[in-house]
């Protein structure tokens, strides 16, 4: 009798992870991570798991110890926004990691903060930038700009002007609007523009005021606002009549700090 060789079966695989399931293994991770120290609690009897119990965790929070426990074992409990962003704050996530929580629970994160600070890191990297380059802020005033762009940008970023809102000058600065090349095309574009990056912080009051200043003085801004047309800062091409320089043309790159989210980074880079 001849022994008959049986390919051995593949293991069964495994069943598809849940995203409750996924929200449940990160609290927990995460939540393991932390001592008490960390948070401001004391050590307490000694600990037969790392990290911070549930009931702490539900302290923190001002949860339910319930809940948490729920949570961590991945039932399809659901959560208000609030929640969440306690349940962020008492495991101490990162920027990165509360918008993880966030989509593993299916709910948009809350907008950052109005006044989010700015690194300073961000604001000296136009200083390595060869080509004109400048930092802008939620309402699109400039917040650094390097040497290139104070010469380029006649009527905004040089030492003339005194307004550093891009949006103010490019409406109400006649010496922006001679340098831009194709103004009318590039100015509605502009409000296109700022109207995506601004829906965030659209009911702040800064973009608010700016917004309905800007459509009592400018006649052209308030048939642009009003188109209700909205467009990605992708960048392109960008034509200047310089005073100096003649007509000039450059490739402009636009950034989005993972830092500073509601701040932009534009680059200016020679035309190929």
């Amino acid at each position: 009798m001849t022994a008959t060789s049986q390919t051995p079966s593949p293991p069964a695989a495994a069943a598809a992870t849940s995203p409750a399931e996924e929200l449940g293994t990160f609290l927990r991770n995460h939540r393991e991570r932390l001592t008490p120290a960390e948070v401001g609690l004391p050590p307490g009897r000694r600990r037969r798991t790392p990290g911070l119990r549930r009931e702490e965790v539900a302290q923190l929070a001002g949860l339910s110890a319930t809940w948490v426990t729920w949570l961590e074992q991945g039932r399809p409990v659901t959560m208000s926004a609030r929640a969440l962003d306690s349940l962020a704050e008492a495991l101490r996530l990162s920027r990165a990691e509360r918008a993880y929580l966030f989509a593993l629970a299916g709910k948009p994160a809350p907008r950052a903060e109005a006044h989010e600070a700015v690194p300073p890191v961000l604001l000296r990297s136009v200083g390595a930038i060869a080509g004109p380059a400048y930092v802008l802020d939620r309402q699109w005033t400039a917040l650094a700009w390097n040497p290139a762009a104070t010469a380029l940008f006649t009527g905004w970023l040089d030492e003339a002007s005194e307004d550093r809102n891009l949006l103010r000058a490019m409406f109400l600065s006649p010496r922006l609007q001679a340098l831009v090349e194709d103004w009318p095309h590039r100015a509605a574009r502009l409000v296109a523009e700022f109207r995506v990056h601004s829906l965030r912080h659209a009911a702040d009051a800064p973009t608010r005021e700016l917004v309905a200043w800007l459509m009592a003085q400018s006649p052209a801004f308030r048939a642009a606002w009003q188109s209700q047309d909205v467009e990605e800062r992708e960048g392109g091409r960008r034509g200047f009549h310089h005073p100096a320089h003649g007509l000039i043309y450059f490739e402009q790159l636009t950034l989005v700090p993972p830092a500073a989210p509601g701040t932009l980074l534009t680059m200016l880079l020679p035309a190929a």
